[in-house]
């Protein structure tokens, strides 16, 4: 086995320290932040720590009381969670049939070019046909016609992902499971499925993480609480002639713990699926 050198392993641990300082620090902060006074925010020099904790920011954006700001956001909150969910299951369910046919017939991986090409336009280029779209189905301000438009996002991306990993998988699998008997749904079932499960859900997580994070439909799409999203309540908190920073931070905070909590219960599948096909053996 080749020996590492021990500058060199020290040089390893450093960098992973200052990359995870970098990528945490902006997360710390926003948690410092939601739990500051208003006047220690507005401090010079600015406070790094709190002298004292407040979390009543937290139990406000929780609050039931009807037309309350925590109303607004748990609605919102909720609304995200059913859109982005229901896109991500539409476009998976899309992709899987999609991405194994182009994975499998070569002479019509073309259309997922083209597909795929449609992501050259701007989002401000699809705005007025999408709007035009959606009120003529009477789905404007809804969490279906907004998890519509996002399967339009999200299926040609987790298409291409599924067409990666099913190219990983040797087609001569299939072949000598249909030369044993099995049909074709059998095959996919049995075999492939299985095999392609760690791009699957890969493909789930980045599919869900893109619905959770989007902002330009949901802001054109929706008006009220009926449909509006996390990214346009978080907005909303900014948009008055007196900002909350501390609120938008407390916000900011618990926005993030969803994505979170589904990519550490998805980490061993997600890892799995980043490195398919890394390796040929």
């Amino acid at each position: 086995m080749e020996r590492r050198s021990p500058i060199f392993t020290v040089f390893i641990y450093i960098a992973a320290l200052l990359l995870a300082a970098v990528i945490l620090a902006p997360i710390l902060w926003l948690f410092v932040m939601s739990i500051s006074p208003a006047a220690d925010l507005a401090a010079k020099p600015l406070r790094w720590w709190p002298q004292t904790a407040d979390f009543s920011r937290y139990r406000l954006l929780f609050s039931t009381i009807e037309n309350s700001t925590g109303a607004a956001f748990t609605s919102s909150l909720r609304n995200s969670i059913e859109i982005a969910g229901m896109a991500t299951i539409a476009a998976i369910a899309l992709a899987i049939p999609a991405g194994w046919a182009v994975s499998r017939t070569p002479s019509v991986g073309w259309s997922l070019s083209m597909v795929i090409a449609t992501y050259m336009l701007p989002p401000v280029a699809l705005a007025v046909p999408l709007y035009m779209g959606l009120a003529c189905l009477g789905m404007l301000n809804n969490v279906f016609g907004l998890a519509l438009v996002y399967l339009t996002i999200l299926a040609p991306f987790t298409t291409w992902l599924m067409k990666s990993g099913f190219d990983s998988i040797p087609k001569e699998i299939e072949s000598a499971a249909m030369i044993d008997g099995a049909g074709l749904f059998q095959t996919l079932k049995i075999i492939t499925l299985p095999l392609a499960m760690p791009v699957i859900a890969t493909s789930a997580l980045f599919a869900f993480l893109l619905a959770w994070d989007e902002f330009f439909y949901a802001l054109l799409f929706t008006s009220d609480q009926r449909a509006k999203t996390l990214t346009v309540a978080i907005a909303d908190l900014a948009g008055g002639r007196v900002s909350d920073y501390g609120l938008i931070a407390t916000a900011g905070v618990l926005a993030a713990l969803p994505p979170v909590l589904v990519g550490l219960v998805m980490q061993r599948a997600l890892i799995s699926g980043l490195t398919s096909g890394g390796v040929k053996g």
